[in-house]
């Protein structure tokens, strides 16, 4: 029997209402005889909730104790949609990411998945059976739970589809798929009908919110095309899928993220410190965006290290960043009133034109950006927080509608 994985996020559950929906939904896919398999998310705020939780008794948690935690919002969530689908009907049971058999590896916090075992979700198919996965969490080679980071539940559903050899994975959120820009901040942003992998991902590491780069990369992998749709209004969706390299090229969107902050290392020791630093942030499994590094060995005081990272996705960061002041002492600096603003699209950096007319732009607009970083599918400009909206919207004019 042919099978569907479906996930459904936080905002698509937040509460008794919207589950019933979403039963009744299932329920009328599993009735065109599909095996379904539905990954859900913690209902609404419960997530971040828990998290200041927490943190009104930590400043930096325990990352074990944290996954423990953090992963009771999801089993909510599942138990109470298979009381809704068995109220109608609907033969179900809820199984945890550890049950269902995601296996990740020993990090805390932001697992990654190295294996599926979805033995007990194909026997509880194999009944008649739908299977109500907690998304976001798994189980570490070391039996401990552990959590995906930030959209993990989008992983734990592409990695399930894969395994499962499932005919599509759809993806329900609060939007009706990928847009040019983010709509809050553009009001003209155009609906993206379909993404090649690569775009999306870099899409999704760069900050764009519909679709978390770790589940896309999956996707890639097993070449399993995800539908990014809207829970409650139909019409459009975003297909993400293999596209033949060269058959859409330039911008394709403009991404932002906000909570940004850059370390620098500056000091004759630099490249020491640098690795202290670095072997410091992994203890703390913090996650790295971008490095640089310049050794000058004519003149050791010259050199220097900087690394970017996306504070709001780190746990105790503050924490992190006071006992890296007390190491480094006056040898390291943090800027942390940077977002940064990515251009994103197929051989965009074939030549400099895309990135010298954006930065003549923000310039010429008053916006200086001050550190660039490119890929083959993306731009990035460090950029001081109050002009990230402006410096889109200046972006999106240029690139995407053509009226600068």
């Amino acid at each position: 029997m042919k099978c569907i994985v479906q996930k459904y996020g936080g905002s698509s559950v937040a509460d008794a209402d919207k589950i019933k929906k979403i039963a009744q939904k299932v329920a009328e896919v599993k009735k065109q005889g599909y095996n379904v398999a539905v990954v859900v998310s913690a209902m609404g705020k419960t997530t971040n909730n828990l998290i200041d939780l927490a943190r009104s008794l930590s400043p930096k948690p325990e990352r074990r104790e944290m996954d423990m935690l953090l992963s009771t919002g999801e089993r909510t969530t599942m138990s109470l949609l298979c009381i809704a689908l068995q109220e109608l009907g609907i033969d179900a049971i809820s199984l945890t990411g550890s049950q269902s058999g995601i296996i990740t590896n020993d990090r805390h916090n932001d697992a990654q998945v190295i294996e599926v075992r979805p033995f007990r979700v194909q026997d509880e198919m194999a009944k008649g059976k739908v299977v109500v996965i907690g998304g976001f969490q798994g189980v570490s080679y070391r039996r401990d739970i552990t959590t995906l980071g930030r959209g993990g539940s989008d992983t734990t559903a592409v990695a399930l589809a894969a395994a499962l050899d499932a005919e599509r994975c759809e993806i329900y959120s609060d939007v009706d798929g990928v847009y040019t820009a983010d709509p809050a901040v553009v009001a003209d942003a155009k609906h993206l009908p379909e993404l090649s992998y690569p775009v999306m991902q870099e899409m999704a590491a760069a900050g764009a919110k519909v679709l978390n780069a770790q589940a896309v990369q999956f996707a890639k992998e097993k070449n399993i095309a995800i539908y990014a749709r809207s829970t409650f209004v139909g019409g459009k969706e975003t297909i993400v899928r293999k596209i033949p390299a060269g058959s859409i090229s330039g911008v394709q969107a403009v991404v932002s993220e906000n909570d940004i902050t850059r370390l620098r290392i500056h000091s004759e020791k630099a490249l020491p410190l640098f690795r202290e630093t670095l072997r410091y942030l992994e203890k703390e499994q913090v996650p790295i965006k971008e490095v640089n590094v310049m050794a000058v060995e004519s003149d050791p005081a010259q050199s220097k290290a900087s690394l970017v990272i996306s504070a709001q996705s780190v746990y105790g960061w503050e924490e992190i960043r006071k006992t890296l002041e007390q190491r480094l002492g006056a040898a390291v600096a943090f800027d942390t009133h940077l977002s940064a603003l990515s251009l994103i699209g197929e051989g965009i950096n074939r030549n400099n034109l895309t990135l010298l007319e954006t930065v003549d732009l923000l310039q010429l607009n008053g916006i200086v950006p001050n550190h660039i970083v490119t890929t083959s599918f993306r731009i990035s400009l460090l950029m001081n927080r109050e002009a990230i909206q402006e410096g889109v919207r200046l972006c999106h004019r240029k690139w995407i509608t053509g009226l600068v």
